[in-house]
């Protein structure tokens, strides 16, 4: 299937733009969160995992959700996954307790599992080779549009009551009839219960393991950003939250204008150096926001690590889909879809012992170096006669 606007394709990117939603759409309301619970004991620490919650569930569940997918079909997997996402979202708006809410975060995560696992499934069954890899890009930009203005909307929202950001989950319930409609047609490749005790040879275990270490360590040092970014901007260079904000933005703006412009390089050279093209910008963001106090290195240095950030994630999902057999497409979906949550929830976990050990700085020389180590072995893979010869 080429890539094409069609009901079927817009409907995919809607649901992806779902799944960007789920962690940071709260996040401008936290503060007014804190203080409307403030006689709540563990208010301070609840409020932040607010915001980690959906994607520790998501890590958990993904893997099983991807086998659902390829047992039951992928339509009813994401219509429910939606059900779910829309209701459970949507709770900050009628749940009285914060511990209610910590609790619907939780059931936030599993309908994005369900969502995303699904999604991705759909996307492996709908397109083929340097189309899939363009239509991933177009995911990727639309995640990265949509997140900015779920964000920004929400600022906005949370200036009246810290309730009113949780609506915009709901939206979720208002695709769910055109979801029902649009996938009624979409293909519903299942996987098939072994039909002997002998387990078949499975060769793309292996590579499937490595690409998943390789998107939680990109996702992982990549979430430094949201993590750790904003208090470097304002304990080292003595910013405000409002330029912490147009820094984010400017990353996210970035990462989709990237991902719309990177699809085309990605056609013509293969998704491993897409990847290595992508490794390397990040590392050059990274290295630009450690070298320069000055504002213009941190705007360069954002907009370099959204841009190749862009590059990277797709790759990575087109490499997978490209050695993935059809009827494994679900569970490995879901193996994937864990790597990239538990390195989002990882991140900080990761990142703030070197920061208490050395400085903010250093983290972000840190980070360069990471993703230039992962470079070269990636433009080293170029030389495997294996690859050579394939379409990556």
């Amino acid at each position: 299937m080429a890539v094409k606007f069609t009901p079927t394709t817009v409907a995919l990117l809607m649901a992806a733009s779902l799944t960007i939603l789920s962690n940071a759409t709260i996040s401008p309301a936290l503060p007014q969160i804190a203080a409307a619970f403030r006689d709540n004991p563990d208010a301070e620490l609840l409020t932040r995992l607010l915001v980690t919650a959906p994607a520790l569930f998501v890590a958990v569940l993904a893997p099983v959700a991807g086998i659902v997918v390829d047992r039951v079909g992928r339509k009813p997997v994401l219509l429910l996954g939606t059900l779910i996402y829309g209701i459970a979202g949507a709770g900050g708006l009628y749940l009285a307790s914060l511990e209610a809410i910590f609790v619907s975060r939780l059931f936030l995560g599993a309908g994005v599992a369900l969502i995303m696992t699904a999604q991705s499934a759909l996307i492996g069954d709908l397109f083929e080779g340097p189309d899939r890899a363009t239509f991933m890009g177009y995911q990727i930009a639309a995640t990265n549009f949509g997140g900015f203005a779920a964000i920004s909307l929400a600022g906005f929202l949370a200036t009246f009551s810290f309730r009113f950001p949780f609506a915009i989950y709901a939206l979720a319930l208002l695709m769910l009839p055109y979801f029902w409609r649009v996938f009624a047609a979409a293909p519903q490749a299942r996987g098939q219960a072994p039909t002997s005790s002998t387990a078949e040879p499975q060769p793309w275990i292996l590579p499937l393991s490595g690409l998943s270490l390789l998107a939680f360590l990109s996702m992982a040092v990549f979430y430094i950003m949201p993590t750790q970014f904003p208090f470097y901007l304002q304990d080292v260079l003595g910013s405000d939250p409002a330029v912490a904000g147009l820094m984010l933005g400017l990353l996210t703006l970035a990462g989709g204008v990237g991902a719309l412009v990177s699809g085309k390089a990605r056609e013509r050279a293969g998704p491993l150096w897409s990847m290595v093209a992508g490794q390397t910008i990040i590392a050059l963001g990274f290295a630009s926001v450690a070298y320069g106090e000055a504002l213009i290195f941190q705007a360069l240095g954002a907009a370099l690590i959204g841009a190749g950030f862009a590059a990277v994630l797709p790759s990575i999902i087109a490499w997978m889909f490209a050695f993935i057999p059809p009827a494994r497409r679900g569970a490995a979906s879901g193996i994937m879809t864990m790597a990239i949550f538990l390195g989002q929830f990882a991140s900080p976990l990761l990142s703030q012992p070197i920061i208490a050990q050395a400085s903010l700085p250093v983290l972000f020389w840190t980070a360069a170096a990471i993703f230039v180590a992962k470079a070269v072995i990636l433009a080293g893979l170029t030389r495997l006669p294996a690859l050579r010869q394939s379409p990556l």
